[in-house]
């Protein structure tokens, strides 16, 4: 197994938040005691867990998660209604071609690829 870092995500609705990340491809791997395990198949994962009451205020949540996926405009065509920015997918100053959600709980969820692998591919 090779090293890598897991985001836990706390959450108010845990259904509402795996919901939330089935749509984005993941699949839930495992659960313990309302502990949920998700990976993407592409190496992303992300644990959820029940926020502690008053953690996630609305509009004050300061969690935020990156996906790096290829597929960024198909994943932007699944939640076109969702999409924070106007222009949708778009390539940012920092080299990425990517798009915002509010994902639940208002937690910023960014999707993209690097721009450069994306138009040498």
């Amino acid at each position: 197994m090779n090293q890598h870092l897991v985001a836990i995500l706390p959450c108010n609705d845990m259904d509402l938040t795996q919901a939330f990340f089935l749509r984005l491809g993941f699949e839930v791997d495992d659960e313990v005691d309302g502990y949920r395990m998700m990976s993407d198949g592409f190496g992303a994962s992300i644990h959820l867990t029940v926020a502690e009451s008053g953690w996630l205020i609305p509009g004050r949540n300061p969690f935020g998660l990156y996906l790096y996926r290829e597929d960024v405009d198909a994943l932007a065509a699944a939640f076109a209604g969702e999409i924070v920015e106007a222009d949708g997918p778009s390539i940012k100053p920092w080299g990425m071609y990517e798009f915002a959600l509010n994902g639940p709980d208002e937690t910023l969820v960014r999707v993209g690829w690097p721009s450069a692998k994306r138009l040498t591919e």
